[in-house]
């Protein structure tokens, strides 16, 4: 007998709290495996390459050794070194270990970001398509989110413009992420220095910088990150990790980059919410930052070879049109001239043809008319799912 429970009553905040549609679909995907359904993966952005065996060995040797105990908050002591090289050495900046705060995945840093510097009614410019998680978390604490558009006629790069143009006295933290998420946007240096110039006469506003793509770039495309103008450096909140770059999803790991001060009180929110990250899978993500790069170069270089195929497979399709991104593993498809909301088009491919991928609505309003793939996985499933893709799309009316 199922038992009869009381209505839930939950604080009034879990209703400003956003989700992942990518893992509400996966969902979707697997129970239709269940099913005996044949399903296409494109949904989910996690690399399909395994960990770096140098990694994963340095991950067990740490767990033999006994390092499986608690440690600091804020990260040991030489992994925060290793970070602070790592950051010195791709951004070309002079970074401290107690500029770092290692956490278990980039999301606490979103988290803290916004907990220790936004207050009721602040306002948050989070670019839009964008990752779900800025929008959900400013809102969730209290704050507003403010959309910026990031526009396909620009490359979906930021427009420095429609961030200058969004500023108010009520403005205290400017959202930014290139490489992007879902667009794989690059957003270039003159670019960024003709917003942070701009932001240098608002002295209370923060730069949150979300980087986790930063070393997966094409066609020799440079990465900047606000970071490197020190006039504003004390104001920026660098986030980065290794889940993308080392194909380690799974262990759970990422760090922020911020002045001292504010360090320690990401320390504090650490220690009231995750106590501290897992000490094993410290010294195997210092491994990864020191160790064999080789794996790295492997991976980019398939990623780039896919990048290339999916974007010449999705243009094939009459009434797509896929701009060819220069960073992250994802491409954003133009579908507007169907007709039909992104939304129903991510259900109708899943449920039809048996490929899960994302409705562009997924990434924030300006995201409609548009379709997020995947392509950290083999090109076997490329091939089939925009087979299938194709296929589905040939039946439908286009305006």
């Amino acid at each position: 007998m199922t038992k009869t429970l009381p209505p839930l009553r939950l604080a009034s905040r879990m209703k400003r709290l956003g989700t992942e549609t990518a893992f509400e679909v996966l969902a979707r995907a697997k129970a239709l495996e269940a099913q005996g359904r044949s399903i296409v993966h494109l949904e989910i952005g996690e690399p399909d390459f395994d960990t770096p065996k140098n990694v994963i060995e340095a991950g067990v040797e740490a767990m033999r050794g006994g390092w499986t105990h608690y440690g600091p908050a804020a990260g040991h002591p030489d992994a925060r070194q290793a970070v602070a090289d790592y950051v010195s050495r791709t951004r070309g900046v002079s970074v401290e270990p107690n500029e770092v705060v290692i956490v278990p995945g980039g999301k606490p840093i979103l988290l803290y970001a916004m907990t220790a510097l936004i207050e009721k009614g602040d306002e948050v410019l989070c670019p839009n398509p964008a990752y779900p998680i800025y929008e959900s978390l400013a809102n969730f604490v209290g704050g507003k989110s403010v959309a910026v558009p990031i526009r396909e006629e620009n490359a979906f790069a930021l427009d420095p413009a429609d961030v200058i143009s969004r500023l108010t006295p009520r403005t205290r933290m400017v959202v930014l992420n290139s490489p992007a998420n879902p667009t794989g946007g690059v957003t270039p240096r003159a670019a960024l220095l003709e917003m942070l110039q701009a932001l240098k006469s608002h002295p209370d506003v923060w730069i949150l910088s979300d980087e986790i793509y930063s070393r997966m770039l094409y066609d020799d495309t440079e990465h900047f990150s606000p970071m490197q103008d020190p006039e504003i450096r004390d104001r920026v909140i660098m986030l980065d990790g290794w889940s993308k770059t080392y194909a380690m999803t799974g262990w759970r790991m990422g760090y922020g980059v911020m002045r001292p001060d504010l360090a320690e009180s990401f320390g504090k929110l650490m220690i009231n919410s995750n106590s501290c990250t897992a000490s094993f899978t410290q010294r195997a993500g210092i491994e990864a930052l020191n160790g064999d790069q080789s794996s790295v170069d492997r991976m980019h270089a398939e990623f780039d070879r896919r990048r290339h195929r999916i974007v010449d497979l999705l243009n094939a399709m009459p009434g797509v049109k896929c701009h060819l991104p220069t960073g992250a593993f994802y491409v954003f498809p133009n579908v507007r001239a169907f007709g039909v909301k992104s939304a129903d088009l991510q259900n109708g491919i899943l449920a039809e043809a048996g490929v899960a991928c994302l409705a562009g609505t997924a990434f924030g309003e300006h995201g409609e008319g548009y379709l997020r793939f995947s392509y950290a996985t083999s090109m076997e499933n490329i091939e089939e799912g925009m087979k299938r893709v194709a296929a589905y799309l040939a039946k439908l009316p286009r305006r």
